[in-house]
């Protein structure tokens, strides 16, 4: 390595950085110039001169002016010059002096002026000529006289206050450093408490125990224990994570600083750690109080351990301060940090360890039970149908966050209004989850005979295969109207596992390959619609065998590779090459099985097929008409069959139960009773008149 470079040399002086501030600086000066030199400003676009009355006389007897103002009240004038002669006074063209420049002129009586303009009037010497009461000396030359001046520091102080504006406000260019944070003095004024979060009970037993420290932390200080320095959310997106650190302070009622990641990124050097210092030292001054950071993964992402391969030395300081602040020399008593991220595998490990984030909170995405609450607090504002199943559309929509929840009741208010119905029915929620799944419908979608026949024969084939297949997700509707991209869709009722075995894995691929092998079956040919379950089947082969060890030659192995700057395969060419191979022949045997499901089942899926060309859309009842019943339970009617059978029964109760209940039926029996014989006497005296 050379040393010999300047740069490297500690005797020679530093050279100044630039500064942004000078680049300000020169256009003010630049504004300034423009504004004074030469005489030619934004104020007076033409020059003016100042001659004696006999030359006056001379430039109107040569044809100079074009025309006269008269100041009876100064005994002043100005002749305005023809373009023609601006040179021959102004010695200048037009460009320097202006389009109308003038001659300031002095004068004894207006009288004798008077008379010679009539006759330089009346000899074409000049147009015409006018009159104006106009003091030159008063206030409104005070004002004249300054208004550059006015204008020039009115620019200066514009340029400052946006130099300074976008760093968060209040200090000009000195503010850059400053937090951007969002204060909530009292954060139960947002409104939000644990009721607005449905579900979600394990992470709200968990952030419970911090409202607890915020409330009355002397209960944990008083036995020797800490206070802990902060909870980290993790869950996918739109779980709910941001809603549950709003629900925690207004809960505790507490001052609350909200902020994102990206608000500690700026293009300055050193801006970043700057914020937060100063985000901390005015949580110090509030404490107890909570600091929110949404998408932390902006600023602790995991630092480079090449810095030439994308490393960041401002995100990294920025880190780093982050770090300081939460655990190091200095105190934050009182002062919690919650902060979200949906990855967290790309988090740093100091960020992790406990004394900085001494909680991890898993938000995951809401189960069964889970998305009914959901649907509950989002169905609050709608005008429902009385017959509306909520069970339904809690298991119709597995894998839905809370925000796609939020969003299937909001599209079903649409569509409802769209079909001018006074209330949201079941069949518009049904709807609403067809769209978010998978598009708008394309009625307008011109096809052959031959292609929906295709269509047909594909989709049918999806449908039988998964219901001869055990593991296979229970089929719920299918149809042959083109949605979105695709040009046909079955709809399924997924299972939600806490495991899943490679039985329930090959039955799901068996049936995803079904519409492929229809085709080639029944058609002879085999076309480009089955891209998307070809696309599925492989990453869920690729994954069983690489990942889950659920090959034959390679089993028991995991080649999963965490560490995002490692570009080199966990694993040798031999072992990709085994890997491919073990791929191809799951995918191949489970393409054979459907081919054979399919010729054992011909007539079945033949009729179906044509079924569904007639009506486009088949429902679950249709397949169970020409196939039969299917032999399995599905798991999540298994489920609900011991919640029910979970349930106490009245005989098991006691005799006052039972006793009560008796009674609550006899009233409801009577109250009946009664509306029936009222309405019986409205309909005989109707038939009387």
């Amino acid at each position: 390595m050379d040393n010999s470079s300047p740069n490297n040399n500690p005797n020679m002086p530093k050279m100044p950085k630039f500064n942004m501030n000078w680049l300000y600086v020169l256009v003010i000066i630049a504004l300034g110039v423009v504004f004074f030199a030469g005489g030619n400003s934004f104020l007076s676009s033409s020059a003016g001169v100042d001659r004696d009355y006999t030359t006056f006389k001379q430039y109107i007897a040569k044809g100079y002016g074009t025309k006269v103002v008269i100041n009876k009240s100064d005994n002043t004038l100005r002749m305005y010059v023809s373009p023609d002669h601006i040179r021959d006074i102004f010695k200048q063209g037009t460009q320097q002096v202006g389009k109308s420049p003038y001659v300031n002129v002095e004068i004894g009586s207006v009288d004798k002026v008077e008379t010679f303009l009539d006759q330089a009037v009346t000899q074409k010497k000049i147009a015409s000529y006018s009159y104006e009461n106009k003091s030159g000396n008063g206030f409104m030359d005070i004002l004249i006289s300054i208004a550059p001046w006015v204008f020039f520091f009115g620019i200066w102080y514009f340029l400052i206050r946006r130099m300074g504006g976008g760093a968060g406000g209040g200090g000009g260019v000195f503010s850059v450093g400053k937090s951007k944070a969002k204060l909530y003095e009292k954060a139960n004024e947002m409104g939000i408490t644990f009721k607005d979060v449905a579900g979600q009970t394990g992470a709200k037993q968990e952030v419970q125990e911090i409202v607890e420290f915020l409330k009355n932390p002397k209960k944990y200080t008083d036995l020797g224990g800490k206070i802990p320095k902060g909870a980290l959310l993790i869950g996918p997106p739109g779980t709910g994570k941001t809603l549950l650190a709003k629900a925690v302070a207004g809960e505790a009622g507490v001052p609350f600083f909200s902020m994102s990641g990206s608000d500690f990124v700026e293009m300055f050097v050193g801006v970043g750690a700057s914020r937060v210092r100063d985000v901390f030292r005015q949580a110090k001054e509030k404490s107890p109080c909570i600091i929110f950071i949404d998408e932390i993964d902006a600023v602790g992402r995991a630092r480079s351990k090449n810095p030439a391969m994308g490393g960041n030395d401002e995100r990294e300081n920025t880190l780093n301060a982050l770090l300081t602040e939460m655990d190091g020399f200095g105190t934050n008593s009182g002062v919690i940090v919650l902060a979200a991220t949906n990855r967290v595998d790309m988090l740093d490990k100091a960020l992790l360890r406990a004394g900085r984030f001494d909680r991890q909170i898993h938000v995951d995405l809401p189960d069964l039970p889970e998305r009914k609450d959901i649907f509950l607090v989002h169905m609050r504002n709608l005008k429902l149908d009385k017959n509306l199943d909520i069970d339904l559309l809690a298991r119709q929509t597995p894998g839905f966050s809370g925000a796609d929840i939020a969003n299937v009741c909001n599209e079903a208010a649409l569509i409802a209004a769209r079909h001018n119905s006074k209330e949201v029915a079941k069949q518009d929620f049904l709807d609403a989850v067809d769209r978010i799944i998978g598009g708008l419908e394309k009625k307008t979608k011109v096809m052959t005979t031959a292609e929906k026949r295709t269509i047909a024969l594909h989709e049918a084939g999806h449908a039988t295969i998964s219901w001869f297949c055990e593991h296979a997700n229970p089929l719920v509707k299918v149809t042959i109207v083109p949605r979105g991209q695709a040009l046909g869709a079955a709809w399924y009722l997924p299972e939600e596992r806490p495991i899943t075995t490679k039985e329930q894995m090959l039955d799901e691929m068996c049936s995803l390959l079904g519409g492929r092998a229809a085709e080639e079956l029944f058609t002879g040919h085999i076309s480009t619609g089955a891209m998307n379950d070809l696309e599925r089947a492989t990453k869920s082969a690729y994954g069983m065998i690489a990942y889950a060890g659920m090959s034959d030659r390679l089993p028991n192995i995991c080649y999963y590779n965490n560490d995002e700057y490692n570009f080199q395969k966990p694993y040798s060419d031999t072992t990709a090459k085994m890997i491919d191979e073990e791929v191809l022949k799951m995918i191949n045997g489970q393409y054979d099985r459907a081919k054979q499901i399919l010729t054992e089942h011909k007539e079945g899926h033949n009729r179906l097929a044509q079924l569904l060309m007639e009506r486009e859309v088949i429902m679950a009842e249709d397949v169970e008409e020409i196939f039969g019943k299917r032999p399995w339970v599905s798991r999540t009617e298994e489920l609900l069959d011991q919640e029910v059978k979970s349930q106490p029964k009245l005989e098991d109760m006691p005799e006052a139960v039972k006793q009560a209940q008796a009674e609550h039926e006899a009233q409801q029996r009577a109250l009946n009773n009664n509306a029936t014989k009222a309405e019986d006497d409205i309909e005989s005296n109707n038939t009387a008149e």
